[in-house]
């Protein structure tokens, strides 16, 4: 059954890649379009924004930082989601500087051995997001939203209430006692603390890496984060290209093309809709399109967190963000 399955995903990526090929040499002067919009977006937008966030986190990191970085705030956030310092660190810096830093914030201090899985996995389901600059600069004048704070309460509120639930209430359900999240340690229940004391056992231990010396940190963090950098470049380039498809189906809805845009790669969709599909970009900001998730991979890719469990709960709080609108719209 799967070897079928696999045979049909295989047959339908080739017809899909033969068909963009096609469609590549038939509208060159469009392709050309679409890619010089990523490109210019990577340029204008992402490598500002991201690219010295990503070089001085690496360096806080490499450093070994980042849990004098919170000392301040670390009490607050332990409190409220159970966090280690350098779990502060992600909440923190995952929410202030957005997607996809979250998820190599996370990526990186896993593979450091500075995070657990468990915490980075947590982590990562609801610390991955529109960063509130990109929000208030950029979707704020492109809907021509007079009142934010409603949608800047939503945007945030939900992976903020989200976090609160699989850190905190879905333990407890799970059976972790009351003590364990006074001292912050995961104590369990006999019958759970056998199952995590084998699993424990059977995976390898990972190593906690020492602190780099400043010339190092630096050097090995530019490197990196011009890689990263660059990699979000082609990710951008490629999903706008797949903006074509619906070229040569002339009568397709207006609003399903904008639609079909901002699932792609939200910047982008954004500036083509404009003002004309408010709710559902609003509604859309939380997954961020398949470029923001293809662009979350990249950072996680070589650790062993799963991309498809993110997906899923993305999807739960964009339904949670829908909701809300909806609850509003009623209301109002």
């Amino acid at each position: 059954m799967r070897k079928t399955a696999d045979r049909l995903c295989r047959l339908l990526f080739t017809a899909l890649s033969l068909y963009l090929i096609v469609l590549l040499l038939r509208y060159p002067a469009l392709s050309l379009e679409y890619a010089s919009t990523g490109l210019t977006l990577w340029f204008t937008k992402m490598i500002p924004t991201l690219l010295p966030f990503m070089i001085l986190s690496g360096i806080m990191i490499r450093m070994d930082l980042t849990e004098r970085f919170v000392s301040l705030l670390h009490p607050l956030l332990h409190c409220l989601y159970g966090t280690s310092k350098n779990g502060s660190y992600t909440v923190i810096m995952g929410f202030l500087c957005g997607f996809p830093m979250g998820a190599r914030i996370v990526g990186e201090l896993c593979e450091a051995g500075r995070l657990s899985r468990e915490e980075g996995a947590r982590l990562l389901y609801f610390c991955n997001n529109i960063g509130p600059i990109y929000f208030l600069s950029y979707v704020v004048s492109a809907l021509s939203i007079d009142k934010p704070l409603i949608p800047f309460l939503v945007m945030y509120g939900i992976p903020l209430l989200y976090g609160l639930v699989l850190c905190r209430i879905l333990p407890f359900l799970r059976g972790i006692r009351p003590s364990a999240r006074r001292s912050g340690q995961t104590a369990l229940f006999p019958r759970q603390r056998r199952l995590r004391s084998m699993a424990a056992e059977a995976a390898p231990a990972q190593r906690r890496q020492p602190a780099m010396p400043l010339l190092a940190a630096v050097d090995a963090s530019v490197q990196s984060g011009l890689i990263g950098i660059a990699k979000l470049g082609g990710y951008m380039v490629f999903f706008n290209l797949l903006n074509i498809v619906f070229v040569p189906f002339r009568h397709t809805s207006r609003t399903l093309l904008n639609v079909y845009r901002c699932i792609l790669e939200i910047t982008s969709g954004i500036d083509y809709a404009g003002g004309s599909l408010y709710y559902p970009i609003l509604i859309l900001l939380p997954f961020g399109g398949f470029s923001c998730i293809a662009q979350t991979y990249s950072m996680i890719c070589r650790t062993d967190l799963s991309i498809r469990r993110y997906i899923f709960h993305k999807m739960i709080q964009t339904a949670l963000t829908a909701l809300c609108y909806l609850t509003f719209r009623a209301i109002l």
